[in-house]
């Protein structure tokens, strides 16, 4: 049974939208309905449903509005409209499908197969992820897990030689030349590097203690084996030099 929620800001509309739901299918349970697309953001950002029918044409906020402003943004949107022009407009903005009012049987069918199938593809992904999570995790030699771009990264210690934040977001340079972005603060990164292996000597970076090659103590500096050239901060120096 798919959970659904409706937001549509006409009650005869959302009525009837849910009597054809609830009447066409029994693949489908109206979980919540709202006429307020306020109330419906609040309630979303608690409640992840498997679908959402959302009315496009609303006074206080249309319906792309709305969808600019979902934070939680993991279900497909199917948009309801009577205006056949909003179809191209709603599938370039995140819906996976868009019904004409009054609903006709066949295209619901058709939507619901739509709905299932996004739902099994992202569920199998989020499945493979947590699988491969638990089982870096029970690993012998766990490895550092880092996800960006829209995939799973494992990696080896000795694979990172330092980490460089740059306000909301962190570089990680690697031994092999390359480096990789990702959309966390240099102290969620410290979170998930080692903490035998990694220590945090500046505001701005972390390092590899297997890579660090001198120790300039005069210049406030350590030298890695890349030969990368790193500050000590004046805050860190006495926990650093306990670390080594």
């Amino acid at each position: 049974m798919l959970e659904a929620v409706i937001v549509d800001d006409e009650k005869k509309a959302l009525q009837s939208l849910t009597w054809e739901l609830t009447n066409f299918s029994d693949e489908i349970e109206v979980k919540a309905s709202f006429t307020d697309p306020f109330a419906a953001l609040e309630y979303l950002e608690k409640n992840t449903p498997d679908c959402l029918f959302l009315d496009i044409e609303m006074p206080t906020m249309d319906g792309f509005q709305f969808i600019k402003k979902l934070t939680n943004k993991n279900f497909p949107v199917v948009i309801t409209t009577a205006y056949n022009q909003y179809a191209i407009k709603a599938l370039k903005n995140e819906a996976i499908d868009y019904l004409l009012k009054p609903i006709d049987a066949d295209d619901l069918r058709e939507t619901i197969v739509k709905i299932r199938k996004y739902n099994a593809k992202n569920f199998t992904a989020e499945r493979l992820e947590k699988i491969l999570m638990n089982f870096n995790a029970n690993a012998k030699h766990k490895k550092i897990t880092f996800n960006t771009d829209g995939k799973l990264v494992f990696l080896e210690s000795d694979d990172v030689l330092y980490a460089e934040s740059d306000g909301n977001y962190s570089t990680i340079f690697l031994a092999d030349g390359s480096k990789m972005v990702l959309t966390k603060k240099l102290k969620e990164v410290n979170e998930i590097l080692p903490e035998d292996s990694f220590f945090r000597i500046h505001n701005s970076y972390i390092i590899n203690l297997g890579k660090i090659k001198e120790f300039l103590k005069t210049d406030g500096y350590v030298v890695l084996q890349s030969n990368h050239k790193i500050p000590v901060s004046r805050q860190k120096k006495s926990g650093f030099l306990d670390m080594l």
